[in-house]
């Protein structure tokens, strides 16, 4: 089992944090005794290295350059190895494409991590505890927060897993939110690359949420794994950004 980050958006409604920086790389924290600032890859990468995973594939595209310059000095700060994919694509296409880029590594199993979602490591070990039971891949699921029209919303059949996965739908449907980290187990991965391809050739624009649709229309099924009442954020705007400063201080 391996770590994964997809790092490679650009994140343009946090300029002008990323006129320089991809996403994962907007700090949430403070600088400390002349370190850099913490971003949401340190928080995942230290999330990682805290359940004992020590090799971490991560997609970059935008501002790679940036990822590629931190590379050795978070690697040996948090323990971890490193291996940078590029997305050549990421400024044109959203990220079922980004996803696909990995996977090979998704052959080794994975923790999945979206570069922009600030959660604690209490996700990481919600996940690997609820494998096994032929359990191929596991969401994890936001079911206590009031949902709106943005979020990633899931539909569940507790006997047939995930039924629905949009932000298409009326929040009153849904079960709870995929808050952006999946435990994917490698015999998925040649299942997911395909739905993967199908999704971006229908359309470049769509997610990789969207391949996971995908495959559950072709009768794959899809688990989740509830994550309690805990604080996390997607950050995708200024205000989230916010919210992301004030979580992170927290773990």
């Amino acid at each position: 089992m391996i770590g994964l980050v997809l790092a490679a958006g650009a994140g343009r409604r946090l300029r002008p944090y990323t006129d320089t920086l991809p996403k994962a790389l907007v700090p949430v924290g403070p600088e400390q005794d002349g370190e850099a600032a913490t971003t949401v890859l340190d928080l995942t990468l230290g999330n990682f290295a805290e359940v004992g995973i020590t090799d971490v594939a991560v997609v970059v595209g935008y501002r790679k350059e940036a990822v590629y310059e931190r590379k050795e000095a978070l690697e040996a700060k948090y323990g971890v190895k490193l291996t940078l994919i590029d997305n050549d694509k990421a400024e044109e296409w959203n990220n079922a494409y980004s996803l696909w880029c990995a996977r090979d590594s998704i052959r080794h199993g994975v923790i999945l991590a979206n570069g922009d979602t600030v959660h604690p490591v209490s996700v990481e070990k919600t996940l690997l505890a609820a494998r096994g039971e032929g359990r191929r891949i596991i969401l994890a699921l936001d079911t206590v927060k009031q949902l709106a029209d943005e979020e990633m919303k899931v539909v569940v059949d507790p006997a047939k897993g995930v039924q629905k996965i949009t932000k298409l739908m009326d929040p009153a449907e849904a079960t709870g939110e995929y808050i952006g980290v999946t435990l994917i187990e490698g015999e998925a991965a040649e299942d997911l690359a395909d739905a993967l391809k199908t999704t971006f050739e229908r359309d470049p624009d769509l997610y990789y949420e969207d391949g996971y649709q995908e495959l559950v229309n072709r009768g794959f099924k899809i688990d989740v794994a509830p994550i309690g009442d805990v604080k996390w954020v997607e950050i995708d705007n200024h205000d989230d950004l916010a919210k992301g400063r004030e979580i992170a201080c927290q773990y």
